[in-house]
């Protein structure tokens, strides 16, 4: 009998365990095509060794460009590597929870893990409070950042509270307040205008909680 009742859990609990599969980890840029992504893929983004690549070393980039999920996503943990380089002012991010404005119709509205000199691995709202809403502290952020080269960025929300990590390192822990602002939306990579800059993305994964 105490045979039959151990074999009788083991099966339920299989079962069970495959009626509610764990949630998996998925890669949001194959290395090779836009798929799954919408934005300017003629002028500003192309993909160079398996990288999404936004913006020109060449020629100043004219204005804030993004390239956005065709998803939207609410609680998450994304993460990605980013390299940022570039003369005049250099500066990107991460956009999430985040939606496309329609004037002008290449801006977006939301949060933003911020790339670029004074604003390396903070928390921005993007044209809506416009404000940095956490800033890290850059003695800490010197010693973690590797400029010109490839970093490690992670995002993780789960309901009010926002988390990122560069380089493994917590550099910004939020909880939002405002109960307006929306918690879900769109992910974005953006190459911001101003100066002659590329910022390329790679091995973007992400797990929804």
């Amino acid at each position: 009998m105490k045979i039959f009742i151990t074999s009788f859990i083991t099966i339920i609990f299989f079962i069970s365990s495959s009626a509610q599969p764990a949630t998996q980890i998925k890669t949001l840029f194959d290395g090779k095509t836009f798929k799954g992504w919408e934005g300017d893929t003629v002028q500003t983004w192309k993909i160079k060794d398996v990288a999404l690549v936004g913006g020109s070393l060449t020629e100043k980039v004219p204005h804030n460009m993004f390239l956005a999920t065709t998803k939207a996503y609410a609680d998450f943990d994304l993460q990605l590597k980013f390299k940022l380089t570039g003369t005049g002012f250099v500066n990107a991010g991460v956009q999430f929870r985040s939606k496309r404005l329609q004037n002008p119709d290449y801006e977006m509205s939301g949060y933003q893990a911020d790339l670029g000199e004074g604003y390396w691995a903070s928390l921005y709202d993007e044209s809506r409070r416009n404000t940095t809403l956490v800033k890290p502290d850059s003695i800490v952020v010197s010693k973690v950042l590797k400029n010109n080269d490839w970093n490690d960025y992670r995002i993780r929300c789960k309901g009010k509270r926002i988390r990122i990590w560069l380089n493994g390192v917590n550099t910004v822990d939020y909880i939002e307040k405002d109960e307006k602002i929306e918690q879900k939306g769109l992910i974005a990579l953006q190459i911001h205008g101003g100066g002659k800059a590329e910022a390329s993305y790679k091995n973007i994964r992400i797990k929804e909680l």
